[in-house]
């Protein structure tokens, strides 16, 4: 269990320590509050948060941490040097996404910027990163105020582009650990849709491994009336893609999570014109990396094998973009952490979590450092709503990460998050001092 100080320098319990920080957070909380929303109306997608990056480096300079910016792009580095013992990197992403928002805040986000193809898109924060760049200011406070209680290194992480899984790389290699030391763990979070207060934890395989791929198949185009002139890449595709759905299902080992989604099928301009080519976009998801590369396999032979099929006047090209490695936690280092977040916000609010098909770049920090990670959920939607809907079958339909309605309770999210990160932070920072 940690210890905080007394005044008289004696190891004074936990629990005075949470007392205190649940004093402090009180205070705090309105500027974290005004601070979350202000994130919130104004998103910026993968790799142009340049006013995010401001407003955040701008809240951690006010504190005791020596602040670095620009570290991998708009990648924010915060370290708190407190007496010998282990470097604690606490991460959280701050990037946004192309969805125009429908939540009917009064915060709600009217941005726009440019897209991956040049042309301008909604954004929106409907994964919550704003929740989690919030939440971690807030950490940064009460650890800075409560130096008493631990010793070590705290590093504070605000990572881009965890969007397009190019953020922790990014950082990684601009000297992320040759810069500013190597941690001996890394912690993370994110919100979800379980019931807002609670947390969810999982030891081992977390979140899936991802890559996609953007496909384009070529024929001969010309007038629809004369079909038989032509070779028809639109039905090309359509042979590729409903192939594609029965890799899942006939190639990969019942038990085995597996994902194979066709999310983009374009081709032509007119009704009556057979198109030269047809483009296709798709991700693939697995927890395993054999499983994972049997995914990547079948979709490079069914293509090809199609394209054949169709007597395709030219190979098609295949070009893989996202690429990240499936999270994994380490089985002990989850169950200290679990237990440091169980004893502060009560066990009570303490979930199992499934292992989910979403991807992260999170596992890359710790990969990179040769050390465990941990990584949990917590809760945003109102809980009542969503026991009620887990209850009848329909939590599935509650708006969730990155819908145009995903929208966490702005309270107790943001306090639960704080103490999370706290809590976590604490298991671990001054450890051979802890009774």
């Amino acid at each position: 269990m940690s210890t905080a100080q007394s005044p008289d320098g004696t190891a004074a319990p936990a629990g005075l320590l949470y007392e205190r920080d649940t004093a402090a957070l009180s205070v705090l909380l309105p500027a974290l509050a005004d601070l979350y929303r202000d994130l919130h109306q104004h998103p910026e997608l993968s790799g142009q948060e340049h006013r995010t990056a401001g407003v955040l480096a701008g809240a951690l300079e006010e504190l005791p941490y020596e602040v670095h910016t620009g570290i991998g792009g708009t990648g924010i580095v915060a370290l708190l040097h407190n007496g010998p013992g282990p470097t604690v990197l606490l991460r959280a992403d701050t990037d946004a996404l192309p969805v125009e928002e429908r939540t009917g805040l009064p915060y709600a986000s009217t941005e726009h910027a440019s897209g991956q193809d040049g042309n301008p898109v909604p954004v929106m924060h409907a994964c919550g990163h704003d929740m989690h760049a919030a939440a971690l200011i807030g950490a940064a406070h009460l650890l800075a105020g409560s130096r008493d209680a631990w010793s070590g290194t705290l590093m504070l992480v605000l990572q881009p582009a965890e969007e397009t899984l190019q953020g922790a790389r990014a950082m990684v290699a601009d000297g992320l650990y040759e810069r500013f030391g190597t941690p001996d763990i890394v912690l993370g979070q994110h919100v979800g849709p379980l019931p807002a207060g609670c947390v969810g934890f999982r030891e081992g395989a977390v979140m899936a491994g991802v890559e996609s791929a953007a496909i384009t198949l070529y024929g001969r185009g010309g007038h629809g009336a004369r079909p038989e002139s032509t070779i028809d890449p639109v039905l090309l595709a359509a042979h590729v893609v409903v192939r594609l759905q029965g890799v899942v299902a006939r190639e990969v080992t019942p038990g085995e999570t597996a994902v194979l989604t066709v999310g983009r099928l374009q081709a032509g301009t007119k009704d009556n014109i057979v198109p030269d080519h047809a483009e296709i976009g798709l991700t693939l998801r697995a927890h395993s990396d054999r499983t994972r590369a049997l995914l990547h396999d079948a979709v490079e032979r069914i293509v090809q094998a199609e394209a054949a099929a169709s007597n395709s006047p030219r190979p098609p090209d295949v070009r893989w973009l996202m690429d990240g490695p499936a999270l994994v936690c380490d089985p002990e280092a989850t169950r200290v952490t679990a237990a440091a977040v169980a004893a502060r916000i009560g066990r009570d609010r303490i979930l199992p979590m499934p292992a989910v098909t979403a991807s992260e770049d999170v596992g890359i920090l710790a990969q990179a450092a040769g050390v465990p990670c941990v990584y949990w959920f917590w809760g945003g939607p109102e809980a009542d709503t969503v026991w009620a809907a887990l209850a009848d079958g329909t939590h599935d339909q509650l708006p969730a990460n990155h819908s145009s309605e995903f929208a966490p309770a702005l309270h107790p999210t943001l306090e639960t998050g704080v103490h999370n990160l706290v809590a976590a932070a604490l298991a671990w920072l001054g450890r051979a001092r802890r009774t």
